[in-house]
């Protein structure tokens, strides 16, 4: 193959690959599907990660809504002094 006016010389050309048959393509084509698939899960992580963290800022929001009762503030305030009093 000729170049054009550019380059005054040969171009290197690529090996021709094998002609495949129409079910060959097809069957490529799903191999290379399914591969990539099965190896594509860049973001699992990172959604696993942000649903860990809504579930924890869940809780802590249950967890304020707990602590702010009197009843359960007073059985923590208990809770404390006994546990800091020395009786015998």
């Amino acid at each position: 193959m000729r170049c054009a006016r550019s380059c005054g010389g040969e171009v290197a050309t690529a090996p021709r690959r094998p002609v495949l048959s129409r079910s060959a393509r097809v069957a490529q084509a799903g191999r290379r599907a399914l591969l990539g698939r099965a190896a594509d899960d860049g973001g699992a992580a990172t959604a696993e990660y942000a649903i860990a963290t809504m579930a924890a800022v869940a809780f802590a929001g249950l967890l304020v809504v707990i602590l702010q009762s009197d009843e359960v503030r007073g059985m923590l305030l208990d809770l404390v002094r006994r546990a800091l009093t020395y009786d015998r």
